[in-house]
């Protein structure tokens, strides 16, 4: 079982970075622009996205070495 929740974890945890590059790069088209507190809110949801993936991922070793 742990194979099969460490395959899904790895699926998320790439779902998640795709999500986080495609959130910064709304993000980057409002950055300089009269819209710049948009930018301020896709960039807390980037981090936000960063954040799940590297706790994903950290579950994901867990399960590894056990």
């Amino acid at each position: 079982m742990a194979s099969s929740d460490i395959a899904e974890l790895s699926t998320i945890g790439a779902q998640l970075e795709e999500l986080a590059r495609r959130v910064e790069a709304v993000g980057d088209r409002y950055r300089n622009s009269a819209d710049s507190a948009v930018s301020n809110d896709v960039d807390l949801a980037e981090r936000s996205l960063i954040s799940a993936r590297r706790a994903i991922a950290r579950a994901a070793r867990s399960l590894e070495t056990t």
